[in-house]
């Protein structure tokens, strides 16, 4: 009899690693970016794609694209 392991259905509703939005605020030229979060934390990430001023998604330490700038609201449920 097949048993159905419910803590690996869960676990495959969520999404691996973790993806922010950032604005990049300088190219370092050695494959890394500057970036700027909402709250003013900078941090290094993997990759020069992106362009100074523009955003960008980040997902585990690396820009994976260039993201739209839009509007952003920030609402405490």
């Amino acid at each position: 009899m097949a048993t159905t392991n419910i803590w690996q259905k869960f676990k495959a509703l969520i999404p691996e690693g973790a993806r922010t939005i950032v604005t990049i605020t300088a190219n370092n030229g050695n494959g890394t970016s500057t970036a700027t979060l909402r709250d003013g934390t900078i941090l290094t990430v993997q990759g020069e794609s992106v362009q100074v001023g523009n955003k960008a998604l980040v997902k585990d330490g690396s820009i994976q694209t260039e993201m739209p700038d839009l509007a952003s609201y920030e609402a405490e449920v």
